[in-house]
This record gives structure tokens, sequence and C-alpha cells, in this order.
């Protein structure tokens, strides 16, 4: 009979030790990306990893828009959740809202805060210029040809007297000079004597 209270002693302890045992092994969350407060210049989907395999993953990504940027259903790959997210996130403040549940049929839940930046501002390339070609110096202008001066006569040739204009083409298209009248009365005077003594003659 003095052994009961020992007895009774253990089986208390080890029904105490049994109830706390799996307390102690609930699953928790080891680790994500992006981590809780980091920044990010851009995310494609985020990777909760739990210490083991969980069930039935809720995955809700609230951007500062109070908009939802999931794309598709969450996928279960041993203890790591996968979320694929949208094409492009824009810059600001985001939530990671997550539910799952335990083998034992604990559930998780929980939220990790995080800031996408804006991409840097892209430089651009700045590409040598083509260095323009000089302008061609103005040509100055060249003096007229001097008229082409005569080909010198061959020898023994005769020399073609160089024409000058008659007095009659410089008078044309004006009036008789004078001296013209003075000749043509002259050879009349010397017609009208030459007749008056071809008669006197026998």
């Amino acid at each position: 009979m003095k052994r009961t209270p020992v007895v009774v002693a253990l089986v208390i302890l080890a029904f105490l030790l049994s109830g706390t045992a799996p307390a102690l092994a609930h699953t928790s969350l080891r680790s994500s990306h992006p981590a809780r407060g980091a920044e990010v210049d851009g995310l494609r989907k985020v990777t909760l990893e739990f210490t083991e395999s969980v069930r039935f993953p809720v995955v809700i990504v609230t951007g500062p828009d109070g908009l939802r940027y999931e794309n598709g259903k969450p996928r279960v790959e041993g203890p790591k959740v996968l979320q694929d997210l949208g094409p492009q996130l824009p810059a600001g403040a985001y939530t990671v809202a997550f539910r799952v549940v335990a083998r034992d049929g604990h559930p998780l839940e929980g939220e990790i805060p995080f800031r996408v930046t804006p991409p840097p501002a892209a430089t651009p390339a700045v590409s040598p210029v083509a260095a323009e070609p000089a302008p061609d110096p103005t040509p100055e202008a060249t003096p007229e040809a001097p008229a082409t001066s005569a080909a010198p006569e061959a020898p023994g040739a005769p020399s073609v007297p160089e024409a000058r204009p008659s007095p009659a083409s410089a008078s044309e298209g004006g009036q008789v000079p004078p001296w013209v009248w003075v000749v043509v009365f002259g050879i009349a005077g010397i017609g009208i004597g030459m007749a008056f003594s071809l008669r006197k003659k026998p």
C-alpha cells in the first residue's frame, strides 16, 4: 500500500508530459520571402517555410491601393507554401496574410508586412554623336575668261582687212551727212564740165 502514492504520482506526471508535448511541437513559421519589414524592388512570388509540412494554405497579398495581387492559388511543397504574384507590383506598402493547418490539425495564421520600392530610373545611354562634315568653302567667283583672241595668221596667208562700218551704214536710220551732198554735187559738176568740153571739139 505504501507504493500507491508513488505510482499515482508517476501516472499524473506522465499524463502532464503527454499533454504538453503536442503543445510544444506545434508548427510555426520558420522563414519567409520577403521577410517581415523588408524592402524589395521587385517580387514575383511569396515563399513561406514552416517547421513541418502543412495543409490547406490560404495566402492573401494586399497592396497600397487595397487591391489583391495573388496570381492563382498557393502551392504546397513539403514545408513550403508558394504564392505567385502579378506581373507588376506598384511601389508602396504590402501585407501578406496567411493561414495554414498543421499535421496535428492545429491552425496557424499571421501577417508579414513589407514594402516595394520604385525601380531606379534608367540612365539613357549616351550614343556618340557623329561629327558633321565641315561645309565646303564657298568657291570664289572666278573671273570671266577673256574673249578668245584670234588665232595667229599662218605665214603667207593673205591678211583679211578688219571690217569697219561704212559711213553709209553708220548713218542709216538718220539724216544724210552734209559731206555726202558735197561729194555728189562735185561729181555732178565734173560730169557737166566734161560734157561741155566734148561738145566744143570738132
